[in-house]
């Protein structure tokens, strides 16, 4: 994945969160009104409190002086009303983290489908230029770092928010002139709070970048640690890795510190309004201009004013890293799909074939395909061989419309196969490829991995059919024996044999070999060569292969050259010619 998806567009990103999120308008506006009615019984609390106190220091005085004593009959009742109050403000706090916590799995969970469903749209050249680790990294960091912060960020600056422009409101209920005095206090943390975060924004932006790269690394080297070794590049390898992990590290450390600062300066900011407060307050006691309750209220108050502006510092911190991990996300959402309105049905297809005039590259620069024209009928078997680099690969990438052709077109029983859907076009093809890809879980599922609604009975007759049968008898549990990850519990050959029964189970009309028993031994290769005429028969085969002594019975043989046929015919018929293809087959042997 390209490292473009940096949150250059803040305001931008912000905006797409929010639309984003209109499908629970409803049930953010209900979290805002519980999140509203929490911090105002909060904030009341403090008021109420004052009164007891000015109760209770009075009651005192009055006992001092002979005059009377405290009143408990009204100091409980006050009590009694703080209580209720913090009990209906948890009440408000507990409904809103639950339907919070609802709303954000919900979400998160829409949207991890959105880009799974996002990687089946995107064009096949997107992958061919991208990471997997990257884009692995995406779905688990980026989704994470969005799922951890977006319930904390929602909830906590609408409740910083309130809970500031409350403490105002009741701060001047108490004393116009001190509440001046913090609003000082006001633009100091706004100024430091903003300075932080405009720069802390660039590091999580690159955090997140470098977070990325290193699960871009070790996905590379999880799925290529035997040719590490075999290369003695451990040492250069742990050496690579380590000098990324040391930069995620160190961007880390400064996005971390950026943001655990912001707490400690809006504390000492807030101290230094505290302490003045104190100093002013104790004076108006003195006066009489204010009771103890109220200026106990008040330094309370004082307190709690700067503490939602540091909470809102330290969760704007929070914001930043999450917006960037946003971007990457939304910039993912946005890339171009490939275009797939086909609408016609693909039913009852014969198998005739025809490239008509196609060429086609990955890149303007150079051709791979270049003026390629064939005619297959139906049933037929057709080998393509060519040195490496000649177009093979390509050519069945096209029909398949992992590609779409520059010029020209490919037709299927005289349609082009742009008129069909790529979902409709590929339900009628079945491949065999040199990398055996089966997954974790037992050799019944994988075999259905094409043919989910297949019954036991089918699932062993395909088997026959591909000679997987006697093999997979003699395991543990027979065809409930479960393949673990690394597929370690089976041969080459016999994985080989089971996407080949698994072909057969699929039952298409047009098969794809692609190198299929390249990376076997002869004996192995035998049989599978058996396998794959079963497979074949009545179905357009094309083949693509390396041993030359596999596609022999061919009906037509063609060799490739820079995208271009340069000798087509049967194995005897090119043999005769004693042209490239003869020189091909005849090294083969020597070799031999």
């Amino acid at each position: 994945m390209e490292n473009n998806t940096s949150a250059n567009d803040f305001k931008g990103t912000i905006k797409k969160l929010i639309h984003d999120l209109k499908p629970y308008k409803f049930q953010i506006f209900i979290i805002s009104i519980f999140s509203i009615f929490s911090v105002i019984f909060t904030i009341v609390g403090p008021k109420v409190l004052g009164n007891a106190i000015t109760e209770l220091y009075e009651g005192v005085i009055k006992k001092i002086n002979g005059t009377g004593g405290i009143d408990f009959s009204k100091l409980y009742k006050i009590l009694l009303i703080i209580l209720v109050l913090y009990v209906i403000s948890f009440v408000f706090n507990f409904l809103k983290g639950f339907i919070m916590a609802k709303v954000n799995q919900r979400y998160i969970k829409n949207l991890r489908t959105k880009v799974i469903k996002k990687i089946s749209k995107i064009p096949s050249s997107y992958f061919d230029n991208s990471k997997s680790g990257e884009i692995l990294s995406l779905i688990t960091n980026d989704i994470d770092v969005l799922n951890t912060n977006l319930s904390a960020c929602a909830t906590e600056i609408i409740s910083c928010i309130v809970a500031v422009l409350g403490i105002f409101i009741m701060m001047v209920s108490i004393n116009f002139p001190l509440t001046i005095i913090i609003l000082f206090i006001l633009p100091i943390s706004i100024l430091i709070s903003g300075i932080i975060m405009k720069k802390s924004e660039h590091h999580f932006t690159k955090r997140q970048e470098l977070m990325a790269s290193v699960n871009s690394e070790v996905e590379e080297i999880l799925s290529g640690h035997n040719v590490i070794k075999a290369f003695n590049r451990t040492d250069k390898t742990e050496e690579e890795f380590s000098d990324i992990c040391e930069n995620e590290a160190l961007e880390v450390r400064k996005s971390q510190f950026l943001a655990g600062i912001m707490e400690p300066i809006m504390t000492f900011v807030s101290n230094i309004g505290y302490i003045v407060i104190a100093i002013l307050g104790g004076i108006n006691v003195i006066k009489g201009k204010m009771s103890v309750g109220e200026i106990q209220s008040f330094i309370t108050y004082t307190k709690n004013f700067t503490a939602p502006i540091s909470d809102l510092a330290g969760i704007l911190g929070e914001v930043g890293r999450m917006i960037a991990a946003s971007e990457r996300i939304f910039t993912f959402l946005s890339l171009e799909e490939i275009d797939d309105s086909g609408s016609n049905k693909l039913d009852n297809v014969r198998g005739d074939v025809e490239f008509r005039n196609v060429s086609f590259g990955y890149n303007n620069e150079r051709k791979v395909i270049d003026n390629f024209s064939i005619c297959v009928k139906k049933g037929m078997k057709v080998a393509i061989v060519g040195q490496t680099g000649s177009g093979k690969t390509t050519l069945v990438k096209l029909l398949m419309r992992f590609y779409d052709v520059n010029e020209g077109e490919i037709l299927i029983d005289n349609v082009n196969i742009s008129n069909y859907s790529r979902k409709e076009l590929r339900k009628n093809f079945g491949m065999v490829l040199q990398d055996t890809w089966l997954f974790s879980g037992s050799i019944k599922e994988n075999l259905r991995y094409g043919n989910l609604n297949a019954s036991d009975e089918e699932v062993i007759i395909a088997s026959k059919k591909a000679l997987a049968d006697d093999f997979i008898k003699t395991l543990p549990n027979g065809y409930d024996t479960v393949i673990n990850e690394e597929l370690t519990n089976l041969s080459g050959g016999q994985k080989q044999l089971l996407t080949i029964a698994r072909a057969i189970l699929r039952n298409p009309k047009i098969l794809i070999l692609d190198e299929a028993t390249s990376s076997v031994d002869t004996r192995t290769e035998s049989l599978i060569s058996k396998a794959m005429d079963n497979l074949m028969e009545g179905r357009t085969s094309f083949i693509i292969a390396h041993r030359l002594s596999t596609i022999k019975n061919a009906d037509m043989i063609i060799v490739l050259k820079d995208g271009s046929i340069i000798e087509s015919g049967t194995h005897k018929e090119l043999i005769g010619k004693n042209g490239v293809y003869s020189s091909m087959y005849n090294s083969q042997f020597e070799v031999m």
